[in-house]
């Protein structure tokens, strides 16, 4: 049973907004020219149901993903006193209420307890027991992944090693070869090689049935069948014992070098339980899907026909397979095949979505203000915090600079993630990544949820120790402060047996100006 805190108007979510079906209904009609018209008036699930594929299951932590839906859509759990909370929207169809989660949570730290589906048939999201491969996870933390989307301050979910959600009792669900589609939103930032950021069907044992018995969405940079061409991240379909690129395992395509570090992606797969599946993807902020594989099940035995299980697992594998990382926003799994055209319409609706846009706010310390930070020491004052190859640094940043140059030098305030009297400063390329310290090194980092993590990338500001500017004392070693020696960025106390706690220059070397960003 769901919630009782759910918004009033839900009883009537679980039938579509007619108008909404009948405009893209009429779009669909018309082809894939026309996927933005449907776009402006219909969102994800609005958009399969008019095409006859209609959504089984709706999970987001950022928006409604049906035009009508005005329920809860994630629930947090604080961890001071062990209360839950539901996060609704702002309006129906609309966006999440952030504002809500930062208040209940205020003064503590919550993790994500359970996504809500916004479908019909209420298959929720819960944390995931133990299984074949893994003991039970834990809950995500709630405030790792803050992004804009629709103009608004949102949450996405960042999946550490050892975190997933899953559902192993569910409804409408593909099972025994029935056909399907989903897709997610993701990020091809926060990837790595381990097993398995999945999303989609899985066995309801929460352990490895056999080949045939998944068909879910992998994402990430695990090569199970050479070659893989390219560094990835790659969107591959798990179909248990095996992430497949095509029907042979390995990629056929030598173009297919995966998505690369996107900030957002779309990942979408289709498959009809029987002789055909079919992989695609495209940029969740610009342009169109791209498909890399569209033909027969994999030839190895027990995949023609398809034998699913109807469980859903968002963030490990089938048998909780769980070192994986990866980031979630949104996905949807269909009953039957969607159409290309109602593909291309979701795609068009994604980017207008607009995630990871502009907060709107620059050059302050004020939460969510993008700023860049610039050195005051006279040999350096073109010179700007950024990050290359992971690590803190300070470089030259002008107008003619490279975008890769000029966005890995901006940066987004947060609240403090240890304390929100002090400041967090997340990546503007890298959602969900932020500086911190590590043996006094700064570097750019996922956040993990750790207590550990929280002090290391809280930053307290205080005036210029230079008379000027800005200095940032460490939250947890407050006799250090944000420094750049030799071009490298450390926490550095005036004096020390290290060289980069030299008193020469340090008061210039730890004042910094905040300014405009050099990516909005």
């Amino acid at each position: 049973m769901r919630s009782p805190h759910i918004h009033p108007l839900w009883p009537s979510r679980a039938a579509l907004s007619v108008l909404a079906v009948c405009a893209t209904l009429a779009a669909l009609l018309l082809g894939a020219a026309t996927p933005q018209a449907a776009a402006a008036s219909s969102l994800p699930c609005d958009v399969y149901a008019a095409a006859g594929t209609p959504c089984v299951a709706a999970h987001s932590l950022v928006r409604a993903l049906y035009s009508s839906y005005g329920g809860p859509l994630y629930q947090v759990q604080r961890a001071s006193d062990g209360v839950t909370a539901d996060i609704g929207l702002l309006s129906a169809g609309g966006y999440a209420d952030a504002a809500a989660q930062d208040s209940f949570c205020s003064g503590t730290t919550c993790i994500i307890t359970k996504i809500y589906d916004q479908s019909a048939r209420h298959n929720d999201l819960t944390v995931e027991g133990a299984g074949g491969a893994g003991k039970a996870d834990v809950g995500a933390p709630a405030d790792a992944l803050p992004v804009t989307a629709g103009g608004h301050r949102v949450y996405g979910l960042e999946i550490s090693a050892g975190m997933g959600y899953r559902n192993d009792s569910t409804s409408g669900v593909a099972t025994n070869g029935a056909a399907e589609g989903m897709y997610m939103v993701t990020s091809g930032t926060h990837v790595n090689g381990a097993c398995c950021f999945d999303y989609g069907n899985a066995e309801t044992s929460n352990k490895d049935t056999g080949n045939g018995h998944m068909d879910a969405l992998n994402f990430g940079t695990e090569c199970w069948f050479s070659p893989c061409y390219g560094q990835g991240p790659w969107v591959q379909a798990d179909l248990e014992n095996g992430l497949f690129q095509s029907d042979a395992g390995h990629s056929k395509n030598t173009s297919g070098t995966g998505t690369g570090p996107l900030p957002f992606v779309t990942a979408l797969l289709k498959n009809n339980g029987q002789n055909h599946f079919a992989l695609k993807w495209g940029n969740a902020q610009s342009g169109g899907l791209t498909t890399t594989y569209s033909g027969g099940e994999p030839t190895t035995s027990g995949y023609a026909p398809m034998h699913q299980e109807g469980a859903i697992v968002l963030g490990t594998g089938g048998d909780n397979s769980n070192g994986s990382i990866g980031s979630f926003f949104e996905g949807v799994m269909t009953s039957g095949i969607p159409t290309d055209a109602a593909d291309n319409a979701v795609q068009a609706d994604i980017v207008s979505v607009g995630y990871g846009g502009a907060t709107g706010v620059t050059g302050t310390l004020a939460p969510g203000s993008e700023i860049s930070l610039r050195a005051t020491t006279a040999c350096c004052t073109a010179d700007y915090v950024r990050h290359r190859n992971d690590a803190g640094v300070i470089s030259a940043i002008t107008s003619s600079s490279s975008g890769l140059d000029r966005n890995d030098a901006t940066w987004i305030v947060r609240r403090g993630l240890a304390s929100s009297s002090c400041l967090s400063f997340e990546s503007r390329n890298y959602p969900g990544d932020f500086l911190r310290h590590y043996d006094y090194r700064l570097y750019r980092m996922p956040m993990d949820g750790t207590a550990q993590f929280r002090a290391d990338a809280t930053f307290c500001p205080q005036t210029g120790k230079s008379g000027t500017g800005t200095s940032f004392a460490s939250y947890n070693y407050p006799t250090r402060f944000l420094r750049h020696y030799d071009y490298d960025l450390y926490m550095a106390s005036n004096g020390g047996s290290d060289a980069f706690d030299s008193s020469a220059s340090w008061t210039d070397d730890v004042s910094w100006a905040v300014s405009p960003p050099w990516a909005p």
